[in-house]
């Protein structure tokens, strides 16, 4: 009983500062998206097209979390828009209070969009409110079509599943029908993007989504 008190503690304490972000996030009319995944997905790619793509439709600032090393935002720095890593040393998960702190950085910098990318893994994060609008939850077609059934908290609490490398399915013994169906069997109102990083297939349409999302802001 006293490790389920002391993690309600943990999380209790961490949906009040991440309310304080949200609060924060309004103000400025901010999107706000917390991109989670297993290692190996594609989320970086994902956070690199939408960024490539946004030119011309709207500006994107970015949290990196990682484990140990800043490689992801130096890989996103090259897009030229606002970025801030943050170096778990070890943790699963971001919390609140880091994209609290990252976000100081960031707060007056010109963008319509945040994306938070969390670090790879689909346990912990779910559990953690960021002050996000959404979460946007990356499963690439070489993980199988069971993922969402073995981690089924985290499909539950997400609003977008993109199905990232849909160009490798022809070398994969992988059925996409399925994949959809059980992700959705865990949370029927989610919205399933299908797209290749590699051939720009499907990002048109998750644009377009970003955009229209924007625009009730």
């Amino acid at each position: 009983m006293s490790v389920i008190t002391i993690e309600r503690k943990v999380l209790e304490k961490n949906d009040v500062i991440a309310q304080q972000n949200r609060n924060k996030f309004k103000l400025k009319n901010r999107f706000v998206m917390n991109f989670v995944s297993s290692p190996g997905s594609g989320k970086t790619s994902v956070v690199e097209k939408t960024i490539e793509l946004s030119k011309g439709n709207f500006r994107v600032g970015v949290i990196e979390g990682d484990v140990q090393t800043n490689l992801d935002a130096e890989r996103v720095s090259k897009f030229n828009v606002p970025v801030v890593q943050i170096v778990t040393n070890g943790g699963c998960h971001l919390e609140a209070n880091l994209v609290r702190d990252a976000y100081k950085n960031l707060e007056n910098e010109e963008f319509e969009v945040l994306i938070i990318e969390n670090v790879g893994n689909l346990v912990c994060p779910s559990n953690y409110d960021l002050g996000e609008d959404i979460k946007v939850v990356i499963l690439s077609t070489t993980e199988g079509e069971d993922k969402p059934l073995k981690y089924p908290a985290m499909f539950r609490n997400a609003a977008v599943l993109i199905i990232n490398k849909i160009d490798l399915i022809p070398y994969l013994d992988c059925n996409i029908e399925v994949m959809k169906k059980n992700a959705l069997a865990i949370n029927p109102q989610l919205e399933i993007f299908e797209v290749s990083c590699k051939t720009g297939e499907g990002l048109n349409d998750w644009i377009n989504w970003i955009k229209k999302k924007i625009e009730k802001l």
